[in-house]
């Protein structure tokens, strides 16, 4: 059976952390290792880690140089033939997601599978405020500024050791620019499977001000040249695609 790894990159989330480690943990698919990585937190969460991590969990806990230093880390310790991401504010739509992930990817043509996501409030992860339906990959969109929801990708391993992990000069926008990696010049080939596999909290770090949504189109902006899927008509196009979410 082929094993998945699920990283958790986390720092101070001791009110979420355990929403994010149950999920995991709640997954029928038996063969999973969930790889939480730590940035030196001091508000409780490692006490919460403790609490509620059971056998398939594998903890390390570092300061390091931000979310997705702290992603790198927990890629490099992860073991799985497959991996992907669960964020610390995060949780599954339902115990059987990994389950689809696994069967997905037993075609050995594809390198990739993603599927959809809703936004849900932070007070209340039942309440979902915007539905983000994806639809399936077509390589044209990325000049449209379309992405698949990252929350919900998961990718062989082979693509990480090939294509690199996340650029972390980027402080906002690395996993935009990682996957246009990944499918601008690693050309690997993703399946859609039209579910609901994970539900976020809103108040993410690329919206929290105005500021941050200013850095994260620069950010964008810059992931979308050195990828070359096109210019500000690419971002304008992006960013325009989230107002259909809330409807």
């Amino acid at each position: 059976m082929t094993t998945i790894s699920v990283v958790t990159a986390v720092w101070n989330r001791a009110t979420t952390i355990a929403d994010a480690i149950e999920s995991v943990a709640s997954q029928d698919y038996p063969d999973v290792k969930h790889v939480v990585q730590d940035g030196g937190s001091t508000d409780g969460t490692l006490d919460v880690i403790a609490r509620v991590a059971g056998p398939r969990v594998s903890l390390e806990s570092a300061r390091d140089g931000g979310i997705y230093d702290g992603i790198n880390k927990g890629l490099t310790r992860a073991t799985g033939d497959i991996v992907g991401l669960m964020h610390s504010d995060d949780l599954f739509a339902g115990p059987h997601i990994l389950g689809r992930v696994a069967e997905a990817l037993e075609d050995p043509e594809i390198d990739g599978v993603y599927g959809d996501l809703d936004y849900v409030s932070a007070g209340d992860t039942t309440r979902v405020i915007r539905k983000w339906r994806s639809g399936a990959y077509d390589a044209r969109l990325l000049h449209r500024g379309w992405m698949p929801p990252h929350p919900t990708l998961y990718l062989r391993r082979a693509v990480f050791d090939r294509w690199g992990m996340y650029d972390t000069s980027f402080r906002i926008a690395a996993d935009y620019d990682a996957m246009l990696r990944y499918l601008v010049k690693g050309r690997v080939r993703l399946a859609y499977v039209p579910e609901v596999f994970v539900r976020m909290r809103m108040g993410g770090e690329s919206n929290r001000s105005l500021r941050k949504m200013i850095e994260k189109s620069r950010e964008d902006y810059r992931a979308i040249r050195t990828n070359g899927v096109g210019g500000m008509g690419t971002l304008a196009l992006k960013n325009l695609s989230k107002i259909q979410q809330f409807f």
